[in-house]
């Protein structure tokens, strides 16, 4: 589990986090939404270790990651997995080594048992077939799909996600949301994404930290969006009429069950 406690962040005197408080819950999809510049990416870059708080407390299962030695922190690292929004991949590596290269870097097993590991990796998001090709040579999708093979290749206790869909279609945004899904209930991974997609919102939001304009400003799950109250929040996630409609259709489904009851 993951835990900020009076998390603030400033560069210089402009204040970017005010006392964030929240538990990433374990086998969950955790997302962290806000409109641009809410200080969403600044909050992940915390929790990895990219940026330093200004004060407070990053908790991995009770251990303060920013109190850590540089050793304990390059060993808590090695439990990560990370995807980056612009998928990352190296462009002279075909696709099997990009998945084997962390294997390469931190693996003491033999060249065939790390080939077995990433080809496994590329079965499980649907990618057996492509291990020879080279990214500039597949679709978006599949480059995303890549770096979540890579991501995993290593079972990582602890999965981050910047953008996942970032630039992606919407029907193939749907795949990399089920895929994260899928993988975080299947290995038990506490998954953390950064995301400005409703569709993810509403499809996989198990556990949802709301930031506005640095501050906390709600928490819940997909279903409780729905039934929200906080203005800010219904600007954000139901800025769409497809979303809109949604939000009335549930309310009237509600207030259906609420009369049949009485």
């Amino acid at each position: 589990m993951i835990e900020v406690k009076s998390l603030y962040k400033s560069f210089d005197d402009k204040e970017v986090l005010h006392d964030i408080n929240f538990r990433f819950e374990d086998s969950k999809t955790n997302l962290i939404i806000g409109q641009s510049g809410s200080g969403k990416t600044v909050l992940m870059k915390n929790l990895v270790g990219l940026l330093t708080p200004t004060s407070g407390e990053v908790l991995y299962d009770g251990r303060d990651f920013v109190k850590m030695t540089k050793r304990e922190q390059v060993m808590l690292r090695r439990e990560m997995g990370m995807i980056f929004q612009s998928a990352a991949l190296f462009d002279s590596l075909t696709v099997l080594e990009n998945v084997m290269f962390p294997l390469d870097m931190f693996s003491s097993k033999t060249y065939r048992q790390r080939r077995a590991r990433a080809m496994e990796c590329l079965d499980r998001v649907n990618l057996l077939g492509a291990e020879d090709k080279y990214p500039a040579e597949i679709s978006g999708g599949m480059q995303k799909r890549v770096a979540i093979a890579r991501a995993i290749v290593l079972n990582p206790q602890y999965l981050f996600c910047d953008e996942p869909n970032s630039g992606l279609d919407p029907k193939t945004s749907l795949v990399i949301d089920e895929l994260l899904s899928g993988i975080t209930h299947d290995f038990g991974i506490t998954t953390i994404i950064n995301t400005h997609d409703m569709n993810s919102v509403m499809g996989i939001g198990e556990n949802i930290l709301f930031i506005y304009k640095g501050r906390k400003e709600w928490t819940g799950t997909s279903h409780e969006v729905i039934a929200s109250n906080n203005k800010r929040l219904n600007d954000l996630v139901f800025a769409s009429d497809l979303f809109k409609k949604v939000k009335e259709v549930e309310l009237e489904q509600e207030q259906e069950g609420v009369h049949k009851e009485v």
